[in-house]
């Protein structure tokens, strides 16, 4: 079902998910100044002075027709758990961002469990994004290596970033704008283009 405002525009909802410091904050500032044509309102964000989300940011991005995207970033600390799963509800997309820092793959894997767990029946169904972030990082993990410890299996796109550098970030964001629409609107055609993205962007990893 597609959310309409009292304004009569058409709002989507995009979760950027993912471990402390992996980047989602840093995406979120990426497209607020490398997209055009797109209608923006500053980036709401409460951080603590090493720059980590406490709450949560949020920014909608609105086009030239009666659709906007709201887009919110979670905390990544542990002890945020409960805020994280308040955010995850009514989510029509979700990005998780991966740390491909070797020191960060334990809390890869906590974040995408817990992720698992609160979506439930719609892991699978619901659009989910995986972003393999600092790429440009001379000790990052293998791509193969961190979907396999992530046990990341079934119709999810993967693509590679370089966040601080903007590399990226603007074709997930339209992908996760996309996927969220047909999920809503166009659930048969959203199935086929689910599985055609998630098929070439793994052929790219693994090739």
């Amino acid at each position: 079902m597609v959310y309409k405002d009292k304004q009569g525009f058409f709002r989507f909802k995009i979760v950027f998910y993912g471990p402390s410091l992996s980047g989602k904050t840093t995406m979120l500032k990426v497209l607020y100044n490398r997209i055009s044509g797109l209608k923006k309102s500053k980036i709401r964000s409460v951080e603590d002075p090493s720059g980590r989300t406490l709450y949560f940011d949020y920014m909608p991005l609105g086009t030239k027709s009666k659709v906007f995207f709201d887009i919110y970033t979670v905390p990544g600390q542990r002890r945020h758990k409960k805020q994280r799963k308040f955010l995850l509800e009514g989510a029509d997309a979700v990005v998780f961002v991966v740390d491909s820092d070797p020191s960060a793959l334990q809390e890869n894997v906590y974040s995408v469990n817990e992720l698992r767990e609160f979506l439930g029946e719609k892991w699978g169904k619901i659009p989910l994004i995986i972003v393999l972030n600092k790429r440009d990082l001379p000790d990052a993990l293998p791509e193969t290596v961190l979907l396999r410890a992530l046990r990341i299996n079934g119709p999810f796109p993967v693509f590679k970033t370089i966040a601080i550098e903007g590399l990226g970030v603007k074709r997930v964001f339209q992908e996760a704008a996309r996927l969220a629409m047909l999920y809503r609107v166009f659930p048969d055609v959203y199935k086929r283009e689910l599985e055609t993205l998630a098929q070439t962007t793994r052929e790219k990893i693994s090739s």
